[in-house]
């Protein structure tokens, strides 16, 4: 059992395993029994198999919004029957910029729309992205 800190344990978390595709620079991405391609665009040598990694950031940072939403808007009994959420994402000097737009669907006040809104400030990816990370890297 590997610990971060008193509160870790590593044997509990979910890992993610990455090997070796079919392309060039393809690789497969395994999340428990979920498969994901992963590649680069032919512009950098890849064949464009799957998302590059930037978006798939991109892409969990969309997906934890729209859950995050509509957990919360069930839970409120609001009146969300879908969301148009949009992550625009590229680097911009020297901070790596994600720009999220969402469109509510749905029979919703402004005020809803509003609280809403501060909710998809608070979506678990958000605030992972927002605050302190670190990365480690053990050679095996």
């Amino acid at each position: 059992m590997h610990r971060l800190d008193a509160t870790t344990v590593w044997d509990e978390i979910m890992e993610i395993r990455l090997h070796k595709g079919q392309g060039k620079l393809q690789y497969v991405i395994e999340i428990g029994e979920h498969r994901l391609l992963t590649d680069e665009p032919a512009s950098v040598g890849g064949e464009d198999t799957g998302p590059d990694p930037h978006d798939l950031l991109a892409a969990s940072l969309g997906a934890c919004t729209a859950l995050t939403l509509t957990l919360y808007a069930r839970r409120k009994q609001m009146d969300l029957q879908d969301l148009d959420v949009r992550i625009r994402h590229a680097k911009e000097g020297d901070a790596y910029v994600f720009r999220r737009t969402i469109a509510y669907i749905g029979n919703l006040s402004l005020e809803d729309k509003q609280r809403l809104t501060e909710i998809a400030e608070k979506c678990p990816v958000h605030r992972t992205l927002m605050g302190q990370i670190q990365i480690t890297t053990e050679m095996l």
